[in-house]
């Protein structure tokens, strides 16, 4: 038993990696396009702040699993035939990229959500001082509302990194898996078809899993920390 565990952990560790680049390639992106979003949604023009609102509500209101079809088939929708003309269709039509897309969007609407009600909740106190200081539109962003936002959101931005690294295990459950490109999910559930050992591979996935949250959590609680030291 020992050793089909630790069998398992091996097998494991390398399709381990891609929901590692999946979660790792959408969050930089994600996180500074949430910023921007919720800025426009915070927005006193409404041409600024429906197209956001918009946005916002259709990655909200919709399935991860449904927006990979439907990212997948915009990409079908074009001719392939011109993405071979100009050589990058190995790109385009990829996992590798169309995961990490799907991703950014989706967590951008989400983060945008959180971001938003942040900054909605920065002490109006602070921004009349600023006012009264004599500070700019940039200057009192940069230094009353974007550090009060980052820290009164980073909680719930630390659970939505979490969540969006659960939502790696739907890419190659949505998308075509090409040559070995297999995530957790898919290697255990290959693994589980050659002696229906389901407590076993399913577990170790689980395993996996719950060790790289946790590893997430505690940078995350890292940068928590030195919000909350700083500002």
């Amino acid at each position: 038993m020992l050793a089909n565990l630790l069998n398992d952990i091996v097998l494991l560790a390398k399709p381990a990696l891609f929901n590692l680049y999946f979660v790792v390639t959408a969050i930089p992106l994600g996180f500074v396009l949430a910023l921007l979003l919720a800025l426009a949604k915070n927005h006193p023009s409404r041409a600024l702040s429906w197209p956001a609102k918009v946005f916002i509500y259709a990655f909200r209101g919709s399935p991860l699993f449904i927006q990979f079809f439907m990212v997948y088939s915009l990409m079908l929708a074009f001719n392939v035939d011109y993405w071979i003309v100009w050589g990058i269709d190995w790109l385009v039509m990829s996992p590798l990229f169309i995961g990490p897309v799907v991703l950014i969007l989706n967590t951008t609407a989400y983060s945008a959500e959180i971001f938003y009600g942040a900054m909605r909740s920065v002490p109006k106190g602070e921004l009349e001082a600023a006012t009264a200081y004599g500070m700019t539109g940039w200057q009192t962003y940069r230094r009353i509302t974007l550090p009060n936002t980052l820290r009164l959101a980073w909680p719930s931005y630390t659970n939505e990194v979490v969540f969006l690294f659960h939502s790696t295990a739907l890419v190659y459950l949505a998308l075509p898996v090409i040559d070995q490109q297999k995530d957790i999910m898919n290697k255990a559930g290959e693994l589980f078809e050659q002696d229906y050992n389901i407590f076993l591979h399913f577990g170790v996935a689980a395993l996996y899993f719950l060790v790289m949250s946790l590893a997430f959590f505690w940078l995350l609680g890292l940068v928590q920390k030195h919000l909350n030291r700083c500002f």
